[in-house]
């Protein structure tokens, strides 16, 4: 059976046009990407080609038109058929307006207030390289490498990127690594206990690459029903460089075929508004309690594949459990069945009041994967970003394991859709000394007690523990040292202390709520200001690169952050081993030409400064395809070369690691609430709250942006049951209260979020008087969670899992 493509020019225009009419009165023309050209379009102009290099995974392309050095407007890629093109989203469109923002910082800053105050003077270059010199040198000696960390950021992707500040401190010595990221942090620490390592390449589990994950351009071309849990793309993965086109494929191929696609949330999200056959709305937090129940039925239905699970699996059942764990009913079959340690059947009348989803739903759903001849299951990261996420995010994948149906035409591992198999170009390379390596939610802890953190009660790895407190933090293009951290009115009271981390320099281009508690702020160029280079983003129908710029000169006296490394690098004498002799523009014609020699198909560098974006089309990939033919001779990265239901290194985990009250590991993926989780709301806290990624905002990128607050404003979304109860109606401003802080947001009153739970969305600014009230009129949900790392990996987990309570605001 066939089926019709919508062109991507199109469907990526037809998204972005509904969005900007959401906008009352905001001029498109400036806006967004349009092919009239100016009224002085007989003038001289050129082309500079560049990306958007936040982190929604998109990097969709850009032409700017430039004329009298100056950017007039901005079309999206147009090379090749319409089908093809990694056209930008509203946001991305809107990029201008970032670039000419009267916000941008212009000039090298020192902090003259409090940490936090936001108050700073103007100095020079030369006074700020002289400062960091200075405190670098003193905190190295003092206290060590180890006393230096790179904050997590993604405000920027390049080539060069944070690259130049890994680079520059490698050569001082080095620094504490980042262990994991704030998008995955649970799932990267506890997937490889399931499906392994490639110890081969000696590389950090990837759960979403094209090896251990599927394409949804294989579950376009096979699959006959899709089962998503917590995945969005039409908001997580916008643009037409990004996963939503691929995704709008998938609903018309699946579609034709007969099939359906399900998408579980706890709100109706706008890909199952617009794409999905059905919105199963469940529980924030309760995906593992649905998954086994799920397999209940597919066991007391016949619908498990026994062979499968024999060959492949490990801890299914008592014949596949490690001989010494043999007899003890500690297997995931004897959990869902109720002969585990908790003699509880995991029927669907048992995950019922746990869920919300009816148990006649529950068996519905079992019954329609039962069926499928290939069913694509996938997990967006939400599900995983709960304090129960490390079993949670497992527990989804144990649904496509239970029905053998992994590794085969139109099946999925029941992780997230895969990423591009190749990225064409490098980035500027370094060499950290240092091996230790923090989870990156730890670096409050490890500022406030550092020296006391070891592998078994904080997750260190690479050392068996910190050997000093960090005292120095580098934050170059991110807004994670608050605004994106967890609970912001205790992560203010740490940073405040400067007797605690002694210096904290912040590079960016306007004031974040991060950058208010530098020491030192420096001034960025934007990657339109200067030659930039960066491959593809997420999106797995293609592989390629774009090179382009300066569109136009930056600012004030912005600067390339590798040209100001190179300046400190002189300071300590090392500019000739930090530079090899090249300047930015070399270094990243190097990495292109090193990228195309090993490519073999790539432009030269000439043609690609010419043609600014090459492109090319990547095949459809099957999720442990090659383990599934043959898994012998291609055995997993586990220590038994099979997927591990039951994990015996997490069974060591949890009866050796430091754990705290309420804290627990498991070496299956059970449901267990998490702390702030099911069953945790109480009379002062009544109703349980999640955040979720806003079509206005990448994470907090973008969000000082007018016209894209007015597309998509900040609201809360309240099911009409909980605002009838609280006399809210829709476009009152509320009260939103938890255990850590207080803000204010409008309510939107919808059915489209399950009752007892409120849903805000994630990235805005925080605005609060930090030495008054300290209630937050910015609306960011991390003013709401507790920081409470997760057990196993360390994690953001209570990014998703808060208990709060919401009143109508006084006037």
């Amino acid at each position: 059976m066939t089926y019709r493509n919508p062109s991507r020019r199109a469907f990526c225009g037809a998204s972005t046009t509904l969005l900007a009419l959401a906008a009352a009165g905001v001029g498109t023309r400036y806006l967004f990407d349009t092919h009239a050209k100016p009224a002085q379009a007989d003038a001289p102009e050129r082309i500079a080609w560049s990306q958007c290099n936040v982190n929604c995974g998109g990097n969709c392309v850009f032409q700017w038109h430039v004329k009298d050095g100056k950017i007039t407007y901005m079309e999206s890629d147009t090379t090749g058929s319409s089908d093809f093109q990694a056209r930008a989203c509203l946001r991305g469109r809107s990029m201008r307006r970032w670039l000419n923002s009267p916000d941008r910082l212009l000039y090298p800053m020192k902090r003259v207030g409090k940490r936090g105050e936001g108050k700073f003077e103007r100095i020079s270059w030369e006074e700020a390289i002289s400062i960091i010199h200075d405190k670098l040198d003193y905190i190295i000696k003092t206290y060590g490498n180890e006393s230096i960390f790179i904050n997590y950021a993604t405000g920027m992707y390049s080539s060069m990127g944070r690259n130049p500040s890994k680079r520059l401190l490698s050569l001082l010595g080095g620094f504490v690594n980042q262990g994991a990221d704030y998008s995955t942090h649970m799932l990267q620490c506890v997937m490889p206990y399931m499906f392994g390592s490639d110890k081969k390449k000696g590389s950090v589990f990837s759960p979403y690459d094209n090896v251990n994950a599927s394409s949804f351009s294989e579950a376009a071309l096979h699959s006959d029903l899709v089962v998503m849990f917590g995945n969005s793309p039409a908001e997580t993965r916008m643009g037409g460089a990004n996963a939503v086109w691929d995704f709008a494929r998938v609903r018309e191929a699946v579609k034709a075929r007969g099939g359906k696609i399900i998408n579980i949330d706890y709100r109706m999200n706008e890909s199952a508004s617009g794409h999905a056959d059905e919105w199963l709305p469940i529980r924030t937090g309760t995906d593992a309690a649905l998954c086994a129940a799920l397999i209940y039925e597919f066991i007391k239905n016949g619908g498990t594949d026994e062979e499968f699970l024999e060959q492949y699996c490990v801890g299914w059942d008592e014949r596949t459990m490690p001989e010494k764990h043999k007899g003890k009913h500690a297997s995931y079959k004897d959990y869902v069945l109720g002969l585990g340690a908790d003699k509880t059947a995991k029927t669907p009348e048992w995950a019922e009041p746990i869920t919300q989803i009816p148990a006649s739903r529950i068996r519905d759903l079992a019954r329609l994967l039962m069926q499928a001849k290939a069913p694509f299951v996938c997990q967006g990261w939400g599900p995983q970003r709960h304090s129960n996420g490390e079993d949670t995010t497992r527990a989804i994948c144990m649904v496509p394991i239970a029905l053998g149906k992994i590794g085969l035409p139109g099946t999925n591992t029941g992780q997230r859709e895969a990423e591009p198999p190749t990225y064409l170009v490098g980035s500027l390379p370094f060499k950290n000394p240092v091996k230790t390596t923090l989870p990156v939610y730890q670096y409050l802890n490890a500022i406030d007690h550092g020296h006391t953190m070891t592998k078994t009660n904080a997750g260190i790895t690479g050392a068996d523990k910190l050997s000093s407190d960090i005292k120095c933090l580098w934050n170059y293009a991110g807004n994670c040292l608050t605004n994106q951290h967890g609970d912001i009115n205790y992560t203010h009271e740490i940073l405040a202390d400067d007797t605690k981390c002694e210096f904290i320099l912040v590079w960016d281009t306007v004031l974040t709520d991060s950058a208010k508690y530098a020491d030192i702020l420096l001034p960025d160029a934007m990657r339109s200001e200067q030659l930039n280079m960066q491959t593809q983003g997420y999106s797995e129908y293609y592989t390629g690169v774009t090179v382009g710029g300066p569109a136009q000169k930056a600012p004030g006296e912005c600067r390339s952050s590798y040209d100001v490394c190179a300046d400190i690098a002189e300071t300590f004498g090392l500019r000739d081993k930090f530079t090899e002799g090249r300047t930015h523009d070399e270094w990243t014609r190097y990495l292109y030409e090193q990228g195309a020699a090993k490519d073999g198909q790539m432009p030269s560098w000439e043609q690609i400064l010419k043609q600014g974006v090459y492109k090319r089309e990547c095949k459809p990939a099957i999720g442990l395809k090659k383990f599934r033919d043959d898994p012998i001779a291609n055995p997993l990265g586990t220590p038994s070369g099979k997927i591990e239901i039951f994990s015996e290194a997490l069974d060591t985990i949890a009866h050796t690691w430091e754990l705290k009250e309420g804290e627990e590991i498991h070496a299956i993926p059970v449901f267990w609430p998490g702390p702030e989780g099911y069953g945790c709301t109480t009379e002062e806290f009544p109703l349980y709250c999640s955040g979720f990624h806003h079509k206005s905002r990448t994470h907090s990128s973008f969000g000082f942006i007018d016209v894209l607050e007015q597309a998509a404003r900040q609201q809360m979304w309240i099911n009409p049951i909980d605002a009838d109860k609280r006399g809210i109606h829709n476009g009152d401003t509320c009260a939103v209260k938890s255990p850590a802080g207080e803000i204010r947001i409008e309510a939107r009153v919808t059915p489209r979020v399950i009752p007892g739970t409120i849903a805000i969305p994630q990235g805005a600014w925080h605005k609060a008087d930090m030495n008054g009230n300290k209630i937050d009129t910015g609306a960011c949900i991390n003013t709401l969670t507790t920081y409470r790392p997760t057990p196993l990996a360390k994690g953001n987990g209570p990014s998703h899992s808060i208990i709060v309570q919401v009143t109508k605001a006084s006037a």
